[in-house]
């Protein structure tokens, strides 16, 4: 319990840190070029050139850093809920701030969003559960391999320069879901990590537990290729999509392979069991139909002016114009 009281608090600030963090650098990505995630000294250049930049990935960077604390005294099925409620948050600020808005459908897939994130707080474990606890290699291997292969490709294939900037919700959608499982498999090496803080008891002990342990290597790489892939996914589309799909599928990502791979047990109680399923079925039913939903119409702008007016010809008659044309006219007239 006294762990809990310092636990939560210290969730919610890494998640309003975090999603804090996320819609500045937006507002600092819509004044930037855009980036194109072939050329990646040019991307990092240009985005440590910028300090509204920088700005919001030091509290996004603060947040992780949070995380990397709360998830070594509090067990995933309290410490994920908590943490996905930012979401609302990043909703409230993208109004504010960025100016977007979600139109109806949108607007009750994300309310949708938040319904499950609240189911799976409610279906949380009451009572004690182990935390902290390592995983073997052959699951992990076998878990964040694939995931981390599966993001990079569901992730960088919507982010084609040729697309433009005028992105359709399924091409956030399809971002947000690569992302979201490259996020997830980095959520998990963090909860890796902690299991290192908790059985170490010396600063040397810790040292070498953390230098040796595979879960850095992959923190690392998969934290660089996330990051990157997310600030062109971020500026390309909008970030109400982007946002809440890619919290909630590494929110998912994190809680399912998080809770097999350190041994964490499911509820107990059958009534916190069908909790936890209707969270997870109402998410990834919400995904398909918001993936459905037609791009908003762009911002319409004045025609342009044509480019030489035609000159104003008088207008005859048909029979004038024969008479004129009939030989000896005039002398016939006269």
């Amino acid at each position: 319990m006294s762990a809990a009281i310092f636990g939560i608090p210290l969730a919610l600030v890494t998640t309003s840190s975090f999603n804090t963090g996320l819609i500045l650098e937006k507002r600092a990505l819509d004044r930037m070029p855009a980036l194109n995630v072939r050329k990646v000294a040019a991307v990092i250049a240009s985005l440590l050139a910028n300090p509204a930049w920088l700005a919001g990935f030091a509290l996004m960077a603060t947040g992780l850093a949070c995380q990397v604390i709360v998830l070594t005294f509090e067990p995933i099925s309290l410490v994920q809920p908590i943490l996905a409620s930012g979401l609302a948050l990043s909703l409230v600020l993208s109004r504010l701030v960025l100016r977007e808005r979600l139109a109806g459908a949108e607007f009750w897939c994300v309310a949708v969003m938040l319904v499950s994130l609240v189911l799976l707080a409610l279906s949380q474990q009451s009572g004690p559960s182990g935390i902290a606890r390592s995983a073997g290699t052959g699951p992990a291997v076998a878990v964040i391999v694939p995931s981390i292969a599966a993001g990079l490709l569901i992730a960088a294939r919507p982010l084609r320069p040729r697309l433009g900037r005028h992105r359709s919700a399924a091409t956030g959608i399809c971002a947000g879901i690569g992302t979201g499982l490259l996020y997830g498999v980095a959520s998990l090496t963090t909860k890796g990590l902690s299991g290192i803080l908790t059985h170490s008891h010396t600063a040397a002990s810790i040292v070498a537990g953390i230098v040796s342990s595979p879960y850095l290597y992959l923190l690392a790489g998969c934290s660089a290729a996330a990051l990157l892939l997310y600030q062109a996914a971020l500026q390309a589309c909008r970030a109400s999509i982007l946002i809440p799909v890619s919290n909630v599928v590494s929110g998912l990502y994190f809680v399912i392979a998080g809770t097999w791979l350190f041994h964490e047990h499911l509820p107990s109680s059958p009534a916190k069991l069908a909790l936890r399923l209707a969270g997870i079925a109402a998410a990834g039913l919400v995904l398909v139909v918001l993936s459905r939903q037609a791009a908003p119409p762009p911002p319409a702008s004045a025609p342009p002016p044509p480019a030489s007016a035609p000159v104003p010809r008088a207008v005859v008659p048909v029979r004038d114009r024969a008479v004129a044309r009939a030989p000896g006219s005039h002398a016939r007239r006269s």
